[in-house]
């Protein structure tokens, strides 16, 4: 797993993420870049992510939000199929096996998403 450090932000209120459903995206700053990102419930802890494959850096969800397959197992890319674990982001399977998501510091606080790492700007 790929560790970015940002800036405190909130991404979301609690109550938007629910369990293995939809998430949530939003989009940061890291460096010169502008990147897509989002953020998951698995088994009752929010993870966040920057939304591109560790295979060629297309976006994952298959419908804006949706980022978890069928069986709400794993996150899937719509592209080429890769399955990553929710809640490390390490490749399980697909052209990208052994690659993994990079991950984004979060932290529930009371009633809200926070993005909590260090040199990355969350973009309101």
């Amino acid at each position: 797993m790929v560790q970015v450090a940002a800036q405190t932000g909130v991404i979301c209120s609690s109550a938007a993420l629910s369990d293995r459903e939809q998430g949530i995206r939003f989009r940061v700053a890291i460096g010169a870049q502008t990147l897509s990102a989002f953020a998951i419930r698995y088994r009752g802890r929010v993870y966040a992510y920057v939304n591109r494959c560790a295979h060629q850096g297309v976006e994952l969800d298959w419908k804006e939000g949706y980022f978890f397959d069928s069986d709400r197992e794993f996150l899937i890319c719509a592209t080429h199929g890769a399955l990553y674990r929710p809640d490390s982001g390490t490749c399980v399977g697909g052209p990208c096996k052994g690659g993994a998501l990079v991950s984004l510091a979060v932290a529930e606080d009371g009633e809200v998403v926070r993005l909590i790492a260090d040199g990355v700007q969350l973009i309101e």
